[in-house]
């Protein structure tokens, strides 16, 4: 059909979401060796636009807590050259420990999610 097939959006959205918490000083990796995981419990994807292979897309995040136990990820995949969107959505994570049981973010994730992003 001559654009990314329909599931690649949600891969770009954990891209961007890992990037985010990445410029904040929390790699994913460092917050599963801290006993944290981000599981996925709702996502919504419009879209909006065709990209092509190769095309250089730009990935804008942004997250906020929601709830006592739950992160909400806000995303927008767009063409970087024009600018014209692609596809926008977001993705709702549970805050959960090792057993996968929801709990309520540790002091450094709730500092770093509300930290301003890092100057390259």
């Amino acid at each position: 059909m001559g654009t990314f097939y329909n599931s690649r959006v949600l891969e770009w959205f954990e891209c961007g979401r890992t990037e985010w918490l990445r410029t904040r000083g929390v790699p994913y990796a460092e917050m599963e060796e801290r006993g944290f995981f981000l599981p996925i419990v709702e996502s919504h994807v419009k879209y909006q636009g065709r990209a092509r292979y190769d095309d250089l897309l730009a990935v804008a995040t942004s997250a906020d807590f929601i709830g006592r136990a739950r992160v909400r990820f806000d995303v927008t995949v767009s063409h970087e050259a024009e600018g014209s969107p692609v596809a926008s959505g977001y993705t709702v994570h549970a805050i959960a420990n090792a057993a996968g049981k929801p709990v309520r973010p540790p002091e450094w994730l709730v500092k770093a999610l509300a930290r301003e992003e890092k100057s390259p």
